[in-house]
């Protein structure tokens, strides 16, 4: 069997070549990254060819089903599956049975396939199958869960002004009070009412989906001053708010982008000083927009900064401090940003205290729906 082992070695490059011609050609949901596409496979071809080596001249090879090796790449390839577009559990069991044909083919090529090394193969790729399909359905779960529980969240804020408008308003208020806080009422409802159809739509989420986005030519300003006028009556905080222009003219989702910033201003109160203010800076460039939200107090440790709007890297690494209380609201930044044809930042230090920025693009997108996406991403 310790011949098999070299032989995998030996041609794990064209074993993983074979292999993602042969996905890329008969699923269509693979033709990402070649990186990405091979995602822990080659470390699973490694965790083989080691079994195979420490197996050689066992008897009862049959009666040992636990390869612990291959559990955790098996279970990343799963997650990893669940945030890649239109990938089902059908499709990742496939390339596992593309994996053990081409393996298997090279083996008989060579003159080295055995009764022994067929279990061991057997073995290894049926427990890599059930964890990664495992891996993949738990975790398209929790991004439905979170997804939820998030949009959930949001609806709490506007019903809370809208109950608060309502509360407040007297039958002696002066006609201006009274439409003041009509407004701000019914703003608030029509919001909830918005929020909610996303809550509905994030149900069905798929694998590598997120929200579903609607992309019409707004004035931002007047979407980001909303979100600097609620905060301000809402928390003790000081609320800052800094923009220049009065008006910034693109095709934008309004809604989703006063959740963002909404987002990052509940971050900032929640986890920043709460003596200090918290400020909006609204920056307005030839074809992007760049919003930040700054905020003072205990800093992001570095060594975690550039996991944070990472849904796998939270769900995976469970020993990251707070980073995990941070939420799904990170990565939805991440993805509207994206969506927008933008990306997000993040600079945070004792000194200066906590930047979270996302820039976006006035133009990248025509009016319209489009679902944003969860992608896994080496960056």
């Amino acid at each position: 069997m310790k011949r098999a082992a070299e032989i995998i070695k030996q041609n794990s490059s064209r074993i993983m070549d074979d292999w993602e011609c042969s996905v890329k050609r008969e699923i269509e949901a693979s033709n990402i990254s070649s990186l990405a596409v091979r995602n822990q496979l080659p470390n699973l071809l490694d965790d083989i060819s080691e079994i195979m080596t420490r197996y050689d001249g066992f008897e009862g090879i049959q009666k040992h089903e636990e390869y612990r090796e291959i559990i955790k790449n098996s279970l990343d390839h799963g997650r990893h599956r669940a945030t890649s577009s239109h990938y089902t559990v059908k499709q990742i069991l496939k390339e596992y049975v593309v994996f053990h044909r081409v393996l298997t083919e090279i083996l008989i090529e060579n003159d080295v396939y055995t009764k022994e090394v067929g279990i061991i193969l057997k073995y290894t790729l049926e427990t890599a199958m059930l964890n990664s399909a495992s891996s993949f359905s738990d975790s398209l779960q929790e991004m439905r869960e979170k997804l939820v529980g998030t949009l959930a969240h949001d609806i709490r804020t506007p019903i809370s002004t809208a109950y608060f408008a309502l509360d407040i308003l007297r039958c002696s208020d002066s006609e201006e009070r009274f439409h003041k806080l009509k407004k701000m009422g019914l703003k608030s409802l029509e919001k909830s009412l918005e929020l909610l159809e996303g809550l509905l739509d994030a149900i069905s989420v798929q694998a590598g989906e997120g929200i579903t986005l609607n992309f019409e030519k707004i004035d931002l300003v007047k979407e980001l001053k909303w979100v600097y006028n609620e905060a301000s009556q809402i928390y003790t905080n000081e609320i800052g708010f800094r923009c220049k222009p009065k008006k910034i003219t693109g095709i934008f989702d309004g809604t989703a982008v006063r959740r963002v910033v909404e987002n990052l201003v509940t971050n900032a109160v929640k986890y920043g000083s709460h003596s200090t203010p918290v400020t909006i800076t609204v920056e307005d460039e030839e074809d992007q927009v760049i919003i930040s939200v700054h905020n003072y107090g205990k800093p992001i440790a570095r060594k975690n900064q550039s996991d944070i709007f990472k849904f796998l890297k939270r769900g995976r690494d469970v020993n990251s401090g707070n980073l995990e209380s941070w939420g799904m609201g990170l990565t939805l930044v991440k993805s509207v940003a994206e969506a927008h044809g933008g990306k997000v930042g993040l600079q945070s230090d004792e000194e200066h205290g906590t930047t979270f920025s996302i820039s976006l693009m006035k133009n990248a997108n025509s009016p319209g729906k489009i679902r944003t996406e969860l992608n896994y991403s080496e960056n």
